[in-house]
């Protein structure tokens, strides 16, 4: 009766911390856009005892959000805007990475772009950025919708322009579920492509276990000896950003590895059906290049660009104007191949790892 009474006292413990998901909830409305309205930033001051007024919270990086994309339940995405000098030539719909948001994400690679002509909108995703509950896994299904209904609303914003997609590493997932055909083309940077398909056994169960029983704990988003960029200022804006997480969630990361086992599902058919354009970084960490090369191979995609000193995100590297001129170059032509697509075809060649 004992071990009877354990063992049931084990499984509610277990069923007590089993992934939270955080989806959308009923439709009440229509999408729209809407003006932006502040909520308090996240920010901790500092506590009495410390006997030392709070400092002002810092900004948050990048442009002011200009709108609200709302969803159809009520949630409030902000939207950021990079804009040309003059008449915008593209539209272009940016979706950031984990832990980011969608002003951080182009503070160095949004005025690149508008500077040739692009209309950039950026927008925090469900659980990341200026949204509510932060912290929390929204669900691929709801992320996927989301970036659907954004498209729509900016396509019905500016009628008559050609309409590209633009995602960042867990973004870059996002993009590739969305499996859309009617954009003109599609940029993935630095795309999150470590599914379960590319884990070792031992990983896979050790996802498990985090996901499933050790849901609520959170860890910071980084990982000893590994770096994103070579860009310094960039590292260090994100480890000071209000909008930025400071923590992920260990369900949070079991919800990512399910967003890229769909995203590896459908990267052989996206690549075919809309021009899409692949850029890797040759020294990325969080995507290991020979895991990123095995799922690319395996999907026998026809366009990546291989910048042999560009990391993870590759529109805040060191390459990133080069970045930003292929993406260009591709956004004027997106059926002419890019100067760094020789470089991915020799990559992608090359011995396996």
């Amino acid at each position: 009766m004992k071990l009877l009474a354990a063992l049931l006292l084990a499984l509610l413990s277990l069923s007590a911390c089993a992934p939270v998901v955080v989806p959308a909830g009923p439709v009440t409305r229509q999408a729209g856009i809407e003006p932006f309205v502040a909520p308090p930033l996240p920010w901790m001051p500092v506590p009495a005892w410390a006997f030392a007024p709070s400092p002002p919270p810092p900004e948050p990086a990048g442009p002011r959000p200009e709108a609200m994309l709302v969803m159809p339940d009520g949630a409030r995405l902000p939207l950021r805007v990079w804009r040309p000098e003059g008449p915008p030539r593209f539209v272009m719909l940016a979706i950031h990475g984990l832990a980011d948001h969608g002003g951080n994400m182009l503070v160095e690679g949004g005025p690149l772009l508008a500077a040739g002509g692009a209309l950039v909108y950026a927008y925090d995703q469900r659980g990341f950025g200026w949204t509510s509950p932060r912290g929390y896994w929204a669900g691929a299904e709801t992320m996927v919708d989301d970036a659907r209904h954004a498209l729509a609303l900016l396509r019905a914003r500016h009628p008559g322009l050609p309409v590209f997609l633009l995602g960042e590493s867990m973004g870059g997932a996002v993009v590739l579920a969305m499996r859309a055909t009617d954009v003109s083309g599609i940029i993935l940077s630095s795309p999150a492509l470590w599914g379960r398909a590319y884990m070792p056994g031992f990983l896979r169960g050790l996802l498990w276990t985090a996901g499933h029983v050790l849901g609520p704990v959170a860890l910071p988003p980084s990982a000893p000896n590994i770096s994103a960029s070579d860009n310094r200022e960039a590292l260090l804006r994100f480890a000071r950003d209000p909008l930025t997480l400071r923590d992920v969630r260990f369900d949070m990361v079991k919800g990512l590895v399910d967003l890229m086992d769909q995203a590896i599902i459908a990267l052989p058919g996206c690549c075919r059906t809309v021009p899409t354009l692949i850029m890797v970084g040759g020294n990325d960490q969080v995507i290991p290049t020979h895991i990123a090369r095995r799922a690319l191979r395996d999907a026998q995609v026809p366009r990546v660009a291989f910048y042999r000193e560009g990391w993870h995100l590759l529109l805040r590297d060191g390459v990133r104007e080069q970045v930003a001129r292929d993406v260009l170059s591709f956004l004027n032509a997106p059926d002419r191949p890019t100067p760094r697509e020789a470089d991915g075809a020799a990559w992608l060649a090359r011995t396996p790892d």
